[in-house]
């Protein structure tokens, strides 16, 4: 039996939030059965980089691993400018050590770098000395791709990161790690979105 927290995805939403890079993502969530709760460091508004107002669904100390299927962190000027989103960052560890997934974006990706999380696991992000910069012991593991998924080990969870450019290659391993599309659909999404083959709407439709 399907629970409601295999069926929630959670959106971390901070001021300067990077409105594009998730779009893709949470849209077709929710067109598939997902309920999408955004999180924030408290329940205030925040204002995202389009200038736009969101009220958080809950705070962050609120949030429970157990209670998602996925916890999604997107790009925001915050993750460069002190440590105001690295509770977001520590949050993730406790995800990935309840085994239950994160997604990474742009500049949250320098976020978990700097929590440690991108060490021992393959990974990229806008460029590879962008989280060289932040000093963080994963430089190996890095992967010039459009995103990453990497599944962790046995009892972790996997862990997706992409550049700030990539917002539907990055919406491409989300519904490849949740299963939202078959092998066939996804590949038909992905090429539709990225490429704009209209061949591939067909295939979406189910003809």
């Amino acid at each position: 039996m399907t629970s409601s927290s295999d069926r929630t995805a959670h959106l971390a939403v901070y001021d300067t939030f990077a409105d594009w890079e998730t779009g893709h993502t949470t849209a077709h969530l929710a067109q598939n059965g997902y309920t999408v709760r955004t999180v924030g460091l408290t329940r205030k508004p925040v204002t995202t980089m389009g200038g736009l107002r969101i009220q958080p669904d809950l705070a962050l100390d609120e949030l429970r691993p157990q209670d998602s299927a996925l916890l999604i962190l997107t790009g925001a000027s915050g993750w460069d400018a002190g440590d105001g989103l690295a509770p977001f960052a520590r949050t993730a560890r406790g995800f990935l050590d309840a085994g239950v997934p994160v997604a990474a974006i742009c500049g949250a990706t320098a976020g978990l770098a700097r929590e440690g999380l991108l060490d021992d696991r393959a990974h990229t992000s806008a460029i590879s000395f962008y989280l060289a910069a932040t000093g963080y012991a994963g430089g190996a593991r890095y992967v010039d791709a459009d995103a990453v998924t990497d599944a962790g080990a046995a009892g972790s969870g996997g862990l997706i990161t992409a550049g700030p450019t990539e917002p539907v290659a990055f919406a491409r391993e989300v519904f490849a790690l949740l299963g939202v599309y078959d092998a066939k659909k996804l590949d038909a999404w992905y090429r539709l979105f990225h490429d704009s083959d209209a061949s591939a709407y067909e295939v979406l439709q189910g003809e």
